[in-house]
C-alpha cells in the first residue's frame, strides 16, 4: 500500500510520474488562424491539382501518362468536375461543343466578335478576273476524340484542321463560275453548296462537320466592278422596258376586257327593259282581256235580265201589273168623275175595259 508519508518509500509508478515532466501547451488564436489557411490552401492546391472542371460546352479529352491505359482515352469526360492524377501524370484537354465560325473577310469589323478570321478568299472566276469573298463558314467539331488523335489539341482544329481546307474548296467550286454569274444568287448558293461538301469530304474522317457556308459580300477592282455595275443597269433597264412594254400590253387587254364587260352589261340591261315591257304588256293585255270578259258578261246578264223582264211582262202578270200601275195613277187622284155608261165609259172597278182604254188588251186578247 503506497502513501506519502514521510519515511515512506515512494513507488515506481510514483517515480516515474514525478520524474516526467509533461508540457504545458497554450494555443493562441493566431496560431489557430495560421493553422486553418494552411489546410484551406492544400486543399486548394489538391483541388487544382487533382480536379479540372469541364463546362457544359465543351467536350473533356484525358490523355494518361502511365499506366496499363496509357495515351488518349476514347471516353468523352462529361460537364462537371473530373479526378485528374496530378504532377503530369494524367492531363485533361478541352474542345468546344458548339457551333464555331470562321470569318474569310478583309474587313476589320465582323458581325461574330468571337470568330476565328482568317483573310478574304482570293478566287479566280472561269473567265480570268480574281473577285475577294467574305465567306463564313460555320462548322462543330462532331467527333473530339478523332479531331485530337488526327489533327491535336487545343485550337489546332482551325489552324490544321480548317483553315487550310476553306480557300481551296471555295476556289475549286465558285472558281466555275463567271464574273457575272457571281450575281446569280441561286447559282451562287448552288456553288456554295459544293464548296461545303467538298469540305465535309476531307474534314469528316478528322471528326469536323460543316454545317454552312455563306457567301456574305464580293468584291472585284474598281474597274471590272464599274463595268458590271454598267451593264447590269443596262440590263436593267432592257428589263424595265419589256415588263413596261408587257405591262401597256396587259393593260389593253384589260381595257378590251372592261370594254366587252360593259357592252355585254348595257346589251343585257336592254334585254331586262325589253322583257319588263313585254311582260307589262303581257299583264295589260291580259287585264283589259279579262276586264272586257268581265264587262261582257255583265252586259249580257243585263240584257238577260232585260229579257227575262219582258217575257215577264208578256205574260200573266203583266195585267197585273198594269192594273198595279193603274192603281197608283189612280191614287194620286182625289176625285175622278168619268162617265161610267156608254161605249166610252170608264168603270174603274172593271179592268178590262180599262185594259183595252190603254190598248193592252184588243178584243179581249192579251
Amino acid at each position: 500500500m503506497d502513501n506519502d508519508e514521510p519515511g515512506n518509500r515512494l513507488s515506481p509508478i510514483r517515480q516515474i510520474k514525478d520524474n516526467i515532466k509533461i508540457p504545458s501547451i497554450n494555443f493562441k488564436p493566431a496560431k489557430w488562424f495560421n493553422l486553418v489557411v494552411a489546410v484551406i490552401i492544400l486543399v486548394i492546391v489538391f483541388f487544382n491539382l487533382c480536379f479540372v472542371y469541364v463546362k457544359p460546352y465543351e467536350y473533356g479529352i484525358k490523355v494518361a501518362r502511365i499506366g496499363m491505359q496509357r495515351g488518349v482515352q476514347k471516353e468523352i469526360e462529361n460537364a462537371g468536375l473530373n479526378f485528374v492524377m496530378p504532377f503530369g501524370l494524367q492531363q485533361m484537354y478541352k474542345l468546344p461543343k458548339g457551333i464555331q465560325v470562321l470569318e474569310l473577310t478583309n474587313s476589320p469589323n465582323t458581325s461574330a466578335t468571337d470568330a476565328r478570321k482568317d483573310k478574304a478568299a482570293h478566287i479566280q472566276t472561269s473567265d480570268g478576273f480574281y473577285v475577294d469573298i467574305d465567306v463564313s463558314i460555320l462548322y462543330r467539331i462532331k467527333d473530339p476524340y478523332l479531331v485530337f488523335t488526327t489533327i491535336g489539341p487545343g485550337t489546332l482544329y482551325e489552324d490544321n484542321g480548317i483553315i487550310p481546307k476553306a480557300e481551296p474548296a471555295l476556289k475549286e467550286a465558285l472558281g466555275k463560275l463567271t464574273t457575272e454569274e457571281f450575281y446569280n444568287s441561286p447559282l451562287r448558293v448552288q456553288k456554295t453548296e459544293e464548296a461545303r461538301e467538298k469540305l465535309n469530304e476531307e474534314l469528316k474522317p478528322k471528326g469536323l462537320e460543316v454545317d454552312q457556308v455563306l457567301v456574305r459580300y464580293f468584291r472585284y477592282s474598281p474597274e471590272i466592278q464599274k463595268n458590271i455595275e454598267e451593264k447590269k443597269l443596262k440590263d436593267q433597264m432592257v428589263f424595265t422596258n419589256q415588263s413596261m412594254a408587257k405591262a401597256a400590253k396587259e393593260e389593253a387587254i384589260l381595257k378590251k376586257i372592261v370594254q366587252e364587260g360593259l357592252v355585254i352589261a348595257a346589251v343585257e340591261m336592254e334585254k331586262g327593259k325589253a322583257y319588263v315591257t313585254r311582260k307589262t304588256a303581257e299583264k295589260d293585255l291580259y287585264v283589259r282581256t279579262k276586264t272586257a270578259e268581265a264587262d261582257l258578261l255583265v252586259k249580257l246578264a243585263e240584257a238577260e235580265k232585260v229579257r227575262l223582264k219582258n217575257d215577264a211582262l208578256k205574260g200573266e202578270g203583266s195585267e197585273h201589273m198594269v192594273g198595279l200601275k193603274m192603281a197608283e195613277v189612280y191614287k194620286g187622284l182625289d176625285v175622278v168623275i168619268l162617265p161610267s155608261d156608254g161605249q166610252n165609259g170608264i168603270n174603274p172597278l172593271k179592268l178590262d175595259s180599262a185594259l183595252k182604254m190603254f190598248d193592252v188588251r184588243k178584243g179581249g186578247d192579251k
